[in-house]
């Protein structure tokens, strides 16, 4: 068998385990994600060995540190994958909800009833924790999945996927957890083309990495992932308050998504602040770029030059503008963000409203850091994306985001006449 026939039948066999998955009850759905969490903490040893190695090969090929930080695992993610699938578990089944019901003039009785979406291939880089967590969402909302991760964690993602289906042997079908091991892209092309197979793609990654997918597949795709995040320092912002959001969003964990890239800062205030904002993100090491008006306040500040404004810093960089208004600020971000998490430091009820009406991102927060846009921080248990796009979800996806549904209607007999 060939190596692209063999991508083929993989996604043949998650399709045939959807349909049986599809109708499995909710008791044995919790079942086997408890004994997915099971495993996994019992065999953590196992796991941090096999991540060791694609740390260790991603050190030596020169990987950046935010690089390294998104693949590695440890007891704390560990912990964290553990925990998530236990909260997944433990919450509502929405298969089989009746989102809404209605009876026709002719005595229709119609119901429109949430079905699993059937088989999700999912296409992503580096992060292996990324496996188990799409991979308890779509078990629960019982959906196949055909993961297909880098090239930088496939010792990772294969001692995972292993484990995942041996816990589930005996309750569901394992086949309805599949890993594409190659890390050829032409076999990305070949997963890309299996709309016979597979109901919906959702790649991860980079901008660059979700355009090729979604220019090169036949399945529907949810974009997702690229977080060009802003927050905006109003004129009657709290600075303390301001100082703590911006460290938060920029400095925990730089190289993920919901990191904030640029921070908006109102004329009113800029002379008094920007320079406090700078002295307090020089002790965490951030390399700041800024604006004309923000270099003439502090010299030190690195020249923004225009691509500075789209780029999706993964590292310790920051970009610094200064608007004369909200609007000014909604304005630059609806141009240049991508759409993922914005937020605005205020005092008033006003401009937050018009702030949160206005900026077209997928969530949008007022005073609080944007670090929180995740399936686990909003009680989904975990998430299988963040989606930048209006359709079919938006935001962090949980269980109903990955979930469609169909009509289903009871009649005595009725015909339609003409």
């Amino acid at each position: 068998m060939s190596i692209e026939d063999e991508v083929i039948e993989k996604a043949r066999k998650a399709k045939e385990a959807s349909v049986k998955l599809g109708i499995t009850p909710t008791p044995i759905k919790n079942a086997a994600l408890e004994k997915i969490s099971e495993k996994i903490q019992n065999c953590s040893d196992e796991i941090l060995e096999e991540n060791k190695k694609d740390v260790e090969t991603a050190k030596n090929s020169g990987a950046s540190p935010a690089f390294i930080d998104r693949l590695l695992l440890n007891e704390k993610r560990i912990r964290e994958m553990v925990e998530g699938l236990r909260q997944v578990a433990s919450l509502p089944d929405p298969i089989g909800e009746i989102v809404e019901g209605w009876r026709t003039r002719h005595g229709l009785e119609i119901r429109k009833v949430r079905v699993p979406l059937g088989v999700i291939g999912i296409i992503y880089e580096a992060r292996p924790n990324v496996t188990v967590d799409i991979t308890g969402l779509a078990l629960k909302a019982g959906n196949a999945v055909v993961l297909r991760g880098g090239s930088e964690a496939l010792n990772s993602n294969k001692i995972l996927v292993k484990l995942m289906r041996e816990a589930v042997e005996g309750l569901i079908d394992p086949d309805a957890i599949q890993l594409i091991e190659n890390p050829s892209r032409e076999l990305v092309k070949t997963l890309l083309r299996q709309d016979r197979y597979i109901d919906v793609v959702i790649p991860r990654g980079s901008a660059q990495f979700i355009r090729f997918v979604r220019e090169n597949s036949l399945i529907p795709v949810i974009e997702t992932g690229a977080g060009n995040c802003h927050i905006f320092v109003n004129w009657d912002a709290d600075f303390e308050m301001a100082n703590r959001i911006i460290v938060n969003a920029k400095v925990q964990r730089p190289a993920v998504c919901n990191a904030v890239r640029k921070v908006l800062i109102h004329s009113k205030i800029a002379e008094k602040y920007l320079p406090q904002l700078v002295n307090v993100l020089k002790t965490y090491n951030v390399v700041m770029k800024g604006c004309e008006r923000s270099r003439k306040i502090v010299s030190s500040l690195l020249e923004a030059t225009e691509e500075d404004w789209y780029e999706e810093y993964m590292d310790l960089t920051l970009a610094v503008k200064i608007v004369d208004s909200v609007e000014e600020a909604i304005n630059h971000i609806n141009k240049y963000g991508s759409k993922h998490s914005d937020a605005i430091i205020t005092g008033n009820l006003k401009d937050a409203e018009l702030f949160t009406s206005l900026v077209d991102s997928s969530t949008v927060y007022v005073n609080a850091s944007t670090r929180f846009t995740d399936g686990g921080q909003f009680g989904f248990g975990a998430e299988v994306g963040i989606s930048t796009q209006k359709l079919h979800a938006r935001g962090p996806m949980g269980l109903r985001e990955i979930t469609t549904t169909k009509y289903i209607v009871y009649g005595s007999g009725q015909v339609r006449e003409l």
